[in-house]
């Protein structure tokens, strides 16, 4: 199996399914985990150097700081229901406690910070939405911590593919720290499939081809992208979602396409692919 996925798990006695250190992944940035809680369970996580984005993939939770607690957070019980999460940024040096109100699948996505800004929740109305691409390369976003929005390192988003349609496509990187051509960004893709048993695949890959990978990548299971180019193609029958989880030593969003693939953004593409 390849180093850079990491299959899903039932919830171990910390109720994780995905726990992603810097470590196990091998790079400098970006840690991230996903438990499941039932009715009443909580966890605590204490605190830390780093910033934390909690993302309610699923379900409603309660989440308590220091400084803050928000109540009954959270309007979907299912991603697939294609409403904007509910999250809540949390400061460094926080701890915090999150208990669950229904069935809770809950993302921690955590990076170093400085300590420029406060806890606060972010609400559907907080989330910008888009739709990216055309014909079979489209898929629609919702921007939960993008670069315009207030933090030191993370960017947060989720990604909707349809059934037989590419995503993160055309191919590109951000694996080089070139301002302003690029930036240095190390990824996390947390991807959930409808129906579960489905599956979609994911490359990996560099120009020089010293890493490439190709993953069936199933429900809950998780992709790193420590560089390289890594689009995603999914399946007739089956329905993607992901989470996109990046952080680097600039929090900017720049990327190089891979030239042989450019072409799918051209003008010819787009109108005769547009609806």
């Amino acid at each position: 199996m390849s180093k850079l996925l990491s299959r899903y798990h039932e919830p171990d006695q910390d109720k994780r399914t995905q726990h992603i250190t810097l470590e196990t992944a091998n790079w400098r940035y970006v840690h991230f985990s996903v438990y499941e809680l039932s009715v009443g369970e909580s966890i605590r996580l204490p605190a830390s150097e780093n910033e934390t984005c909690l993302v309610l993939v699923a379900g409603k939770a309660t989440v308590n700081t220091p400084q803050q607690r928000f109540e009954q957070i959270g309007d979907r019980m299912n991603p697939f229901e294609r409403k904007k999460p509910y999250g809540v940024y949390i400061a460094p040096n926080e701890g915090m406690e999150i208990i669950a109100e229904t069935h809770l699948e809950l993302a921690v996505c955590q990076a170093k910070s400085k300590g420029n800004y406060s806890t606060r929740l972010i609400t559907p109305l907080d989330i910008g939405a888009e739709q990216r691409g055309h014909g079979n390369n489209r898929r629609y976003v919702h921007n939960i911590l993008p670069d315009d929005q207030p933090a030191d390192s993370l960017l947060v988003v989720e990604v909707y593919t349809d059934e037989g349609c590419t995503s993160s496509y055309p191919s590109h990187k951000h694996d080089t720290d070139n301002e302003p051509q690029e930036t240095y960004l190390e990824e996390i893709y947390y991807h959930r499939l409808n129906s579960s048993q489905g599956f979609c695949v994911q490359r990996v890959y560099t120009d020089d081809r010293s890493l490439d990978e190709t993953m069936a990548v199933y429900n809950k299971d998780v992709v790193m992208v420590p560089k390289g180019y890594h689009p995603v193609a999914t399946l007739a029958g089956y329905d993607s979602y992901y989470l996109n989880v990046m952080a680097g030593p600039t929090r900017r969003w720049l990327f190089t396409w891979e030239k042989d693939h450019q072409w799918i953004n051209s003008e010819e593409y787009v109108a005769k692919h547009a609806r």
